[in-house]
Protein backbone atom coordinates (compact mmCIF):
# COMPACT_ATOMS: atom_id res chain seq x y z
CA UNK A 1 0.00 0.00 0.00
CA UNK A 2 1.19 3.49 -0.75
CA UNK A 3 0.90 5.65 2.33
CA UNK A 4 -0.36 9.18 1.72
CA UNK A 5 -0.57 12.34 3.76
CA UNK A 6 -1.88 11.86 7.28
CA UNK A 7 -3.99 14.18 9.45
CA UNK A 8 -2.55 16.87 11.69
CA UNK A 9 -3.86 19.38 14.18
CA UNK A 10 -6.39 21.72 12.58
CA UNK A 11 -4.86 24.40 10.41
CA UNK A 12 -5.48 28.05 11.25
CA UNK A 13 -8.04 28.14 8.46
CA UNK A 14 -9.89 25.15 9.89
CA UNK A 15 -9.71 26.59 13.42
CA UNK A 16 -11.28 29.82 12.16
CA UNK A 17 -13.94 27.78 10.38
CA UNK A 18 -14.76 25.83 13.54
CA UNK A 19 -15.09 29.03 15.58
CA UNK A 20 -17.10 30.71 12.86
CA UNK A 21 -19.46 27.76 12.53
CA UNK A 22 -19.95 27.68 16.30
CA UNK A 23 -20.73 31.41 16.40
CA UNK A 24 -23.21 31.11 13.54
CA UNK A 25 -24.92 28.13 15.11
CA UNK A 26 -25.26 29.91 18.46
CA UNK A 27 -26.43 33.11 16.84
CA UNK A 28 -28.99 31.34 14.71
CA UNK A 29 -27.70 33.13 11.61
CA UNK A 30 -27.13 30.07 9.46
CA UNK A 31 -28.99 26.82 8.89
CA UNK A 32 -27.31 23.85 10.50
CA UNK A 33 -26.94 22.11 7.13
CA UNK A 34 -24.90 25.01 5.78
CA UNK A 35 -22.64 24.97 8.83
CA UNK A 36 -22.05 21.22 8.57
CA UNK A 37 -21.41 21.45 4.84
CA UNK A 38 -18.81 24.15 5.35
CA UNK A 39 -17.09 22.12 8.04
CA UNK A 40 -17.13 19.02 5.80
CA UNK A 41 -15.39 20.99 3.06
CA UNK A 42 -12.68 22.14 5.45
CA UNK A 43 -12.07 18.71 6.94
CA UNK A 44 -11.88 17.11 3.51
CA UNK A 45 -9.19 19.60 2.55
CA UNK A 46 -6.91 18.84 5.48
CA UNK A 47 -3.80 17.08 4.09
CA UNK A 48 -0.64 18.76 5.29
CA UNK A 49 1.75 16.14 3.95
CA UNK A 50 4.79 18.36 4.46
CA UNK A 51 4.75 17.43 8.17
CA UNK A 52 7.94 15.55 9.04
CA UNK A 53 7.00 14.42 12.56
CA UNK A 54 5.12 11.08 12.48
CA UNK A 55 4.54 11.17 16.23
CA UNK A 56 2.71 14.48 15.93
CA UNK A 57 0.61 13.03 13.12
CA UNK A 58 -0.15 9.94 15.19
CA UNK A 59 -1.26 11.94 18.23
CA UNK A 60 -3.43 14.30 16.19
CA UNK A 61 -5.14 11.62 14.11
CA UNK A 62 -7.85 10.54 16.61
CA UNK A 63 -9.26 14.09 16.86
CA UNK A 64 -9.41 14.47 13.10
CA UNK A 65 -10.94 11.02 12.53
CA UNK A 66 -13.64 11.30 15.19
CA UNK A 67 -14.66 14.81 14.17
CA UNK A 68 -14.67 13.86 10.49
CA UNK A 69 -16.76 10.76 11.09
CA UNK A 70 -19.30 12.81 13.05
CA UNK A 71 -19.57 15.35 10.23
CA UNK A 72 -19.70 12.62 7.58
CA UNK A 73 -22.62 11.01 9.41
CA UNK A 74 -24.56 14.24 8.78
CA UNK A 75 -23.22 14.66 5.24
CA UNK A 76 -23.02 11.08 3.89
CA UNK A 77 -23.05 12.32 0.31
CA UNK A 78 -19.85 14.36 0.77
CA UNK A 79 -17.55 12.18 -1.35
CA UNK A 80 -14.41 14.21 -0.66
CA UNK A 81 -14.83 13.87 3.10
CA UNK A 82 -15.60 10.15 2.79
CA UNK A 83 -12.40 9.70 0.79
CA UNK A 84 -10.41 11.70 3.33
CA UNK A 85 -11.75 9.69 6.28
CA UNK A 86 -11.11 6.37 4.53
CA UNK A 87 -7.60 7.47 3.58
CA UNK A 88 -6.57 8.82 6.96
CA UNK A 89 -8.02 5.87 8.86
CA UNK A 90 -6.24 3.38 6.58
CA UNK A 91 -2.98 5.29 6.92
CA UNK A 92 -3.30 5.48 10.69
CA UNK A 93 -3.96 1.75 10.94
CA UNK A 94 -1.00 0.92 8.71
CA UNK A 95 1.60 3.33 10.04
CA UNK A 96 0.81 3.47 13.73
CA UNK A 97 -1.05 0.28 14.63
CA UNK A 98 -0.09 -2.57 12.29
CA UNK A 99 3.56 -1.46 12.11
CA UNK A 100 3.73 -1.26 15.90
CA UNK A 101 2.36 -4.81 16.03
CA UNK A 102 5.20 -5.98 13.80
CA UNK A 103 7.77 -4.22 15.95
CA UNK A 104 6.60 -5.60 19.31
CA UNK A 105 5.81 -9.14 18.21
CA UNK A 106 9.19 -10.59 19.17
CA UNK A 107 8.87 -9.23 22.73
CA UNK A 108 5.11 -9.55 23.30
CA UNK A 109 3.10 -11.69 20.88
CA UNK A 110 -0.14 -11.09 22.79
CA UNK A 111 0.23 -7.31 22.49
CA UNK A 112 1.02 -7.70 18.79
CA UNK A 113 -2.16 -9.70 18.28
CA UNK A 114 -4.25 -7.06 20.06
CA UNK A 115 -2.77 -4.36 17.85
CA UNK A 116 -3.45 -6.37 14.70
CA UNK A 117 -7.04 -6.89 15.75
CA UNK A 118 -7.38 -3.16 16.25
CA UNK A 119 -5.79 -2.47 12.87
CA UNK A 120 -8.21 -4.92 11.26
CA UNK A 121 -11.18 -3.09 12.79
CA UNK A 122 -9.86 0.24 11.52
CA UNK A 123 -9.32 -1.13 8.03
CA UNK A 124 -12.85 -2.53 7.98
CA UNK A 125 -14.22 0.81 9.16
CA UNK A 126 -12.27 2.73 6.51
CA UNK A 127 -13.46 0.35 3.80
CA UNK A 128 -17.04 0.90 4.93
CA UNK A 129 -16.80 4.67 4.54
CA UNK A 130 -15.33 4.44 1.03
CA UNK A 131 -17.75 1.77 -0.21
CA UNK A 132 -20.75 3.62 1.20
CA UNK A 133 -19.70 6.75 -0.69
CA UNK A 134 -19.23 4.79 -3.91
CA UNK A 135 -22.66 3.21 -3.50
CA UNK A 136 -24.23 6.65 -3.01
CA UNK A 137 -22.48 7.99 -6.11
CA UNK A 138 -23.34 4.91 -8.17
CA UNK A 139 -26.44 3.09 -6.89
CA UNK A 140 -25.99 -0.64 -7.43
CA UNK A 141 -22.20 -0.36 -7.27
CA UNK A 142 -21.71 -3.15 -4.73
CA UNK A 143 -23.95 -5.55 -6.65
CA UNK A 144 -22.06 -4.79 -9.86
CA UNK A 145 -18.73 -5.32 -8.12
CA UNK A 146 -19.85 -8.82 -7.11
CA UNK A 147 -20.69 -9.70 -10.73
CA UNK A 148 -17.53 -10.49 -12.77
CA UNK A 149 -19.53 -10.18 -15.99
CA UNK A 150 -20.68 -6.63 -15.25
CA UNK A 151 -17.95 -4.66 -13.45
CA UNK A 152 -18.98 -1.23 -12.21
CA UNK A 153 -17.96 1.74 -14.31
CA UNK A 154 -16.14 4.49 -12.43
CA UNK A 155 -15.06 8.00 -13.37
CA UNK A 156 -11.75 9.72 -12.63
CA UNK A 157 -13.46 11.46 -9.71
CA UNK A 158 -14.06 8.04 -8.13
CA UNK A 159 -10.45 6.81 -8.35
CA UNK A 160 -9.44 7.97 -4.88
CA UNK A 161 -12.46 6.44 -3.17
CA UNK A 162 -11.95 3.17 -5.06
CA UNK A 163 -8.24 3.11 -4.22
CA UNK A 164 -8.78 3.60 -0.49
CA UNK A 165 -11.65 1.12 -0.41
CA UNK A 166 -9.42 -1.49 -2.06
CA UNK A 167 -6.37 -0.63 0.06
CA UNK A 168 -8.30 -0.84 3.33
CA UNK A 169 -10.14 -3.98 2.25
CA UNK A 170 -6.96 -5.73 1.12
CA UNK A 171 -5.17 -4.77 4.34
CA UNK A 172 -8.08 -6.14 6.37
CA UNK A 173 -7.92 -9.41 4.46
CA UNK A 174 -4.16 -9.64 5.04
CA UNK A 175 -4.81 -9.57 8.80
CA UNK A 176 -7.65 -12.10 8.63
CA UNK A 177 -5.93 -15.04 6.93
CA UNK A 178 -7.64 -17.48 9.30
CA UNK A 179 -11.14 -16.24 8.46
CA UNK A 180 -12.22 -17.81 5.13
CA UNK A 181 -15.30 -15.60 4.83
CA UNK A 182 -13.17 -12.44 4.84
CA UNK A 183 -10.44 -13.92 2.64
CA UNK A 184 -13.10 -14.97 0.11
CA UNK A 185 -13.59 -11.29 -0.74
CA UNK A 186 -10.08 -10.96 -2.22
CA UNK A 187 -11.33 -11.25 -5.85
CA UNK A 188 -13.62 -8.28 -5.18
CA UNK A 189 -10.66 -6.24 -3.95
CA UNK A 190 -8.63 -7.16 -7.04
CA UNK A 191 -11.56 -6.17 -9.26
CA UNK A 192 -12.04 -2.89 -7.41
CA UNK A 193 -8.36 -1.95 -7.73
CA UNK A 194 -8.51 -2.69 -11.45
CA UNK A 195 -11.55 -0.43 -11.81
CA UNK A 196 -9.76 2.33 -9.89
CA UNK A 197 -6.82 2.15 -12.28
CA UNK A 198 -9.13 2.12 -15.30
CA UNK A 199 -10.81 5.26 -13.95
CA UNK A 200 -7.54 7.17 -13.54
CA UNK A 201 -4.25 5.43 -14.28
CA UNK A 202 -2.18 8.34 -13.01
CA UNK A 203 -3.94 8.77 -9.66
CA UNK A 204 -1.41 8.99 -6.84
CA UNK A 205 1.63 8.84 -9.17
CA UNK A 206 1.56 5.07 -9.41
CA UNK A 207 -0.19 4.29 -6.12
CA UNK A 208 -2.94 2.26 -7.79
CA UNK A 209 -0.42 0.29 -9.85
CA UNK A 210 1.56 -0.49 -6.70
CA UNK A 211 -1.61 -1.65 -4.96
CA UNK A 212 -2.54 -3.89 -7.89
CA UNK A 213 0.97 -5.35 -7.86
CA UNK A 214 0.73 -6.05 -4.13
CA UNK A 215 -2.61 -7.79 -4.57
CA UNK A 216 -1.37 -9.82 -7.54
CA UNK A 217 1.72 -10.95 -5.66
CA UNK A 218 -0.32 -11.90 -2.59
CA UNK A 219 -3.28 -13.71 -4.12
CA UNK A 220 -3.17 -17.52 -4.43
CA UNK A 221 -1.86 -18.39 -7.87
CA UNK A 222 -0.86 -14.79 -8.53
CA UNK A 223 1.47 -13.98 -11.42
CA UNK A 224 4.67 -12.85 -9.70
CA UNK A 225 6.28 -11.74 -12.96
CA UNK A 226 3.27 -9.56 -13.78
CA UNK A 227 3.31 -8.14 -10.25
CA UNK A 228 7.01 -7.29 -10.61
CA UNK A 229 6.33 -5.42 -13.86
CA UNK A 230 3.51 -3.49 -12.21
CA UNK A 231 5.79 -2.60 -9.30
CA UNK A 232 8.46 -1.36 -11.73
CA UNK A 233 5.87 0.73 -13.57
CA UNK A 234 4.71 2.25 -10.29
CA UNK A 235 8.30 3.04 -9.29
CA UNK A 236 8.91 4.68 -12.66
CA UNK A 237 5.71 6.72 -12.45
CA UNK A 238 6.71 8.01 -9.01
CA UNK A 239 10.05 9.09 -10.51
CA UNK A 240 12.09 8.36 -7.40
CA UNK A 241 9.84 10.43 -5.13
CA UNK A 242 8.11 7.55 -3.34
CA UNK A 243 9.89 5.45 -0.72
CA UNK A 244 6.73 3.36 -0.49
CA UNK A 245 7.04 2.12 -4.06
CA UNK A 246 10.44 0.55 -3.36
CA UNK A 247 9.28 -0.82 -0.02
CA UNK A 248 6.20 -2.42 -1.55
CA UNK A 249 8.28 -4.30 -4.12
CA UNK A 250 10.78 -5.38 -1.45
CA UNK A 251 8.03 -6.89 0.70
CA UNK A 252 5.83 -8.10 -2.14
CA UNK A 253 8.42 -9.68 -4.46
CA UNK A 254 11.94 -9.93 -3.04
CA UNK A 255 11.05 -11.16 0.46
CA UNK A 256 8.71 -14.01 -0.60
CA UNK A 257 11.23 -15.04 -3.26
CA UNK A 258 14.01 -15.27 -0.69
CA UNK A 259 16.11 -12.79 -2.66
CA UNK A 260 18.02 -11.02 0.09
CA UNK A 261 20.22 -8.98 -2.26
CA UNK A 262 17.20 -7.52 -4.09
CA UNK A 263 15.34 -7.03 -0.79
CA UNK A 264 18.14 -5.02 0.77
CA UNK A 265 18.80 -3.08 -2.45
CA UNK A 266 15.16 -1.98 -2.65
CA UNK A 267 15.14 -1.00 1.03
CA UNK A 268 18.26 1.11 0.54
CA UNK A 269 16.62 2.83 -2.42
CA UNK A 270 13.66 3.60 -0.19
CA UNK A 271 15.98 5.04 2.44
CA UNK A 272 17.71 7.18 -0.19
CA UNK A 273 14.51 8.99 -1.22
CA UNK A 274 14.71 12.65 -0.24
CA UNK A 275 11.87 15.14 -0.16
CA UNK A 276 11.79 18.58 -1.69
CA UNK A 277 10.86 21.39 0.74
CA UNK A 278 7.11 21.41 1.26
CA UNK A 279 6.59 18.10 -0.56
CA UNK A 280 3.19 16.48 0.09
CA UNK A 281 5.07 13.17 0.33
CA UNK A 282 7.19 14.17 3.32
CA UNK A 283 5.22 12.30 5.95
CA UNK A 284 4.49 9.21 3.88
CA UNK A 285 8.15 8.91 2.92
CA UNK A 286 9.33 9.32 6.51
CA UNK A 287 6.98 6.55 7.65
CA UNK A 288 8.16 4.28 4.84
CA UNK A 289 11.83 5.05 5.50
CA UNK A 290 11.36 4.07 9.13
CA UNK A 291 9.85 0.74 8.10
CA UNK A 292 12.59 0.21 5.52
CA UNK A 293 15.27 0.83 8.14
CA UNK A 294 13.57 -1.58 10.54
CA UNK A 295 13.33 -4.30 7.87
CA UNK A 296 16.92 -3.76 6.81
CA UNK A 297 18.03 -4.26 10.40
CA UNK A 298 16.00 -7.48 10.59
CA UNK A 299 17.15 -8.78 7.22
CA UNK A 300 19.53 -11.45 8.64
CA UNK A 301 16.60 -12.97 10.54
CA UNK A 302 14.25 -12.87 7.53
CA UNK A 303 16.45 -14.94 5.22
Amino acid sequence: MTFAAAPFPPSRRLARCLLGCLWLALAGCSPRALVVSSLADELAGQAQGAEDDPELARDAAPFYLKLSEAVLARQPGHAALAESVAARMTEYAYAFVAFEADRVEAQDSAAAERLRQRAARLYRRARGHALAALELRHPGFLAALADPAAPPSLTAADAGLAYWAAAAWGSWIALAKDDPEIVADLPLVVRLAAQAEAADTDWGDGAIGSLRATLEAARPGGDKALAARWFDAAIARAAGRSAGAYLAKAEGIALPAGDRAAFESLLRQALAVRDAPGSPRTLQNEVMRRRAAWLLERSPDLF
